[in-house]
């Protein structure tokens, strides 16, 4: 059992180091509303994880891929929703909407808000399709079929939960010690527009899949 859960720890967080949605909507978060944003966007992000460990779990997942449909209404639902969010975050830079580059007037100013930011990583999270297949083919190696399923997939989150908030913190914690650079008007576009493309590619690469 030790080797195995040193197995899944080499594994879990090479998979947190390697980019993806995640740390870019933690990236744009924080250049929108400051570490805060960053923080609970990941800590959104991280909850879902519980919500895949679930499903994992209890088999739904396997229920999901059996179903070709319902398989792929949940890919064109999470491709849908990572669109509209980079939809919404180029139209912003498209338009010069002075709330993302409020920071260069109102200094201390930080349009960040609970809700939004923990609600945006959690639905990133959970419509993810490739996270769903990653819990249900990965962490059926590391549970003890004559144990809990369900107590060992929570745990098995719960590391991968906290390995993901300390990684994406200390990156939304370097990105806002750069927000002098970063909130410029400039940059702040430029930043927005990598990002909000890089979400809008994503959906598409997942609404292809499908």
């Amino acid at each position: 059992m030790e080797n195995s859960l040193f197995a899944y720890l080499i594994a879990i967080t090479l998979l947190t180091l390697t980019p993806g949605l995640d740390t870019i909507l933690v990236i744009h978060n924080t250049t929108r509303g400051g570490v805060k944003d960053g923080f609970f966007s990941s800590l959104g992000t991280c909850t879902g994880y519980f919500v895949h460990a679930t499903f994992s779990a209890v088999g739904i997942s396997v229920i999901l891929l059996q179903s070709a449909f319902a398989f792929g209404m949940l890919k064109l639902i999470g491709a849908g929703y990572l669109i509209w969010l980079g939809a919404v975050t180029l139209r912003s830079v498209a338009r010069g909407d002075d709330s993302q580059v409020a920071v260069d007037i109102l200094p201390g100013f930080c349009d960040f808000s609970l809700f939004r930011s923990l609600r945006e990583g959690f639905l990133s999270n959970v419509l993810n399709p490739k996270i769903i297949v990653f819990y249900m083919a990965f962490l059926p190696h590391f549970i003890d079929p004559e144990r809990s399923a369900i107590t060992q997939a929570f745990f098995l989150a719960g590391i991968h939960f906290v390995i993901a908030m300390i990684w994406q913190t200390f990156v939304a914690t370097i990105v806002d010690r750069a927000k002098v650079i970063l909130m410029k008007k400039r940059a702040k576009r430029t930043m927005d527009g990598i990002t909000g493309s890089l979400m809008v590619v994503f959906g598409l690469l997942l609404a292809w899949d499908s």
